[in-house]
């Protein structure tokens, strides 16, 4: 296992649980040691019970057996349920880590990579929970109980014994070239494996364009490329693991009968007796039967390996800022920004390039531009889930990376473009915007957004189900309860990405009117082409490929929009924003 945070939370799980390893260990060794009892039982019955017809003999061996039969059930059955009450504090442990982890990555992280990359991510745990709380955790136990089968056979046939110090190395060699093969292999099964879910990811998140464009044909062609190389990988791991345990299954059957041959000659010789040959057979059998579980195990020890790995690299990413709140009052709301710049990659132009300015606090302030002008870009930095490039921006004259995100969300209340409810009624939708919310604020946050009346005319009020990711609602119904989830809280700035997006002309009305009402004591910016908004706003700021092109009250915006100023189509020397 690697050895970074990953090692440190297996290795503090395995502290909380010691009391449980050893009692699994304690379990291992009455469990082997029980199972010398059936050798000796078969022993017994031919030597014994067999030549000498001690038919009172037999009568006891089979009480004996049938108590350690049950013995053994009992024991083997509670190890199993230690090994889940380990596994769950694993689990618990390092997926806990994990979610937490993610959440405090930089929203760029996180963009980064493919949905489908987190969420394989708790495979990976569940792979480290198996390998220190399942079948190889059973079977690490049980292999240093192997030397007890050797000495066993050790003292009923020496030379036996012989034969198996000679066939061991042979399945520790063959064990350790399984694993270093299937390794390779596995690594390469699971990055096609990947691919294919990002691109089943993808088409199931956009599963009504797929279907009103009747994309599934054109879609077919990259899915079975993919689908075809994830099943080529796991056929060429699933030949080197085959490969490997044949070879291990036939080394079994080589040993059981080389012992058996040599015992043969043993007893010809009148040196060995029948029972010992048959009692040496079966304990070779257990003896080898656990080093030859390696060959087909040694991939679950790989797995969990390149697991931990992967976690780790995640686990020892960069997050946000964690700190305890500081102990800063309301904000009033005011908005300053100072030269801030962000690009999305180095050789590209800037999203945002060099916007400097107040805004606030209080007003309404609409952002207008063509798509791909860094509307969206802007917000994201003025919510704090962008860093600039360079640049800052401040709140009230504090910088807003200072602040850790539960403290900076119930003061920036932001709506993105992209509108996203989760699996719940209207009523948790809208809280997850506040911790402290009263029933009062979740009505007053939905007047605002003008989504009240609607809900109150559903059968089940707030307590409607919303389905996944808000399916059962229409999109002006979604964007409205989005609306309401940044209203929540009552944050003093309000970041709206679109909000009348989806919206009819009424709706925009109703908007409009709550948004300049709540202007008066909060600083909002809405990113809109809406006249309704954009009648009733106090200022506007045109951005034009990240830059600032016009910017003013709102009536000298728009009278000059209208008079045709060449306006957002041509970069101006960048002014500051109205306050």
């Amino acid at each position: 296992m690697n050895r970074g945070l990953v090692g440190q939370l297996i290795g503090n799980a395995i502290r909380h649980n010691k009391a449980r390893y050893f009692e699994a260990l304690f379990a291992s060794l009455f469990i082997n040691f029980l199972a010398l009892a059936v050798p000796v039982f078969m022993l017994q019955i031919y030597d014994r019970v067999v030549f000498h017809h001690g038919l009172t003999t037999l009568q006891g061996l089979v009480v004996g057996m049938v108590c350690v039969i049950v013995f053994d059930g009992v024991l083997r059955l509670g190890r199993a349920r230690l090994f889940q009450k380990i596994g769950l504090n694993i689990d618990i442990d390092v997926g806990r880590a994990l979610y937490d982890k993610i959440m405090k990555l930089p929203l760029r992280v996180l963009e980064g990579k493919p949905a489908s990359s987190w969420q394989i991510l708790f495979r990976d745990v569940d792979a480290v929970r198996g390998a220190l709380a399942g079948p190889t955790t059973a079977l690490v136990l049980d292999l240093p109980f192997a030397i007890l089968f050797f000495l066993a056979i050790l003292w009923l046939a020496p030379p036996l014994a012989g034969v198996i110090a000679v066939v061991l190395p042979v399945f520790v060699l063959l064990a350790w070239r399984s694993g270093a093969s299937v390794s390779t292999l596995s690594e390469a099964e699971r990055a096609e494996n990947a691919k294919r879910e990002a691109l089943i990811g993808e088409i199931i998140a956009g599963r009504a364009t797929v279907k009103a464009l009747g994309l599934g044909e054109k879609l077919r062609p990259e899915w079975e490329m993919r689908h075809r190389n994830t099943i080529l990988t796991s056929m060429d791991r699933g030949r080197s693991s085959d490969s490997h345990v044949t070879v291990g299954q036939m080394l079994s059957i080589g040993t059981t009968v080389a012992i058996t041959c040599v015992g043969a000659l043993l007893i010809l010789e009148q040196s060995l007796t029948i029972g010992a040959l048959i009692a040496s057979n079966m304990l070779a059998s257990r003896l080898v039967a656990p080093i030859a579980s390696l060959v087909g195990q040694w991939k679950s020890f790989q797995a969990a390996r390149e697991a931990a790995q992967r976690l780790n690299a995640v686990l020892e990413m960069e997050g946000e800022r964690d700190a305890v709140e500081l102990p800063f009052d309301r904000p009033l709301g005011k908005l300053q920004l100072e030269e801030i710049t962000f690009r999305y990659g180095k050789d590209l132009d800037p999203a945002v390039d060099k916007l400097d300015g107040v805004i606030g606090p209080n007003g309404l302030h609409c952002i207008i531009g063509r798509n791909g002008s860094g509307k969206s870009t802007f917000f994201k930095l003025l919510a704090g889930l962008y860093r600039p490039d360079a640049g800052r921006v401040l709140l009230d004259g504090a910088d807003i990376s200072q602040f850790p995100r539960r403290q900076l969300t119930r003061w920036i209340g932001y709506m993105p473009q992209e509108v996203v409810l989760f699996s719940g009624t209207i009523r948790e939708n809208i809280l997850m915007g506040s911790d402290t919310a009263t029933d009062e604020d979740l009505i007053g946050a939905a007047k605002l957004a003008g989504v009240h009346e609607l809900i109150a005319q559903m059968p089940m009020g707030y307590e409607t189900d919303v389905g996944e990711a808000g399916h059962r609602l229409s999109g002006g119904q979604r964007r409205r309860l989005a609306a309401a989830r940044a209203l929540i809280g009552d944050p003093p700035v309000l970041l709206l990405d679109e909000p009348s997006g989806d919206l009819d002309g009424e709706a925009e009305k109703v908007l409009a009117q709550a948004l300049r009402s709540l202007a008066k004591d909060h600083t909002i910016l809405v990113t809109t082409h809406s006249p309704a908004l954009l009648s009733v706003a106090d200022t506007i700021l045109v951005l034009d490929r990240g830059r600032v092109a016009m910017a003013g009250g709102a009536r000298e915006v728009l009278g000059r929009l209208g008079q045709g100023d060449s306006g957002p189509t041509a970069p101006r020397p960048t002014p500051k924003a109205a306050e």
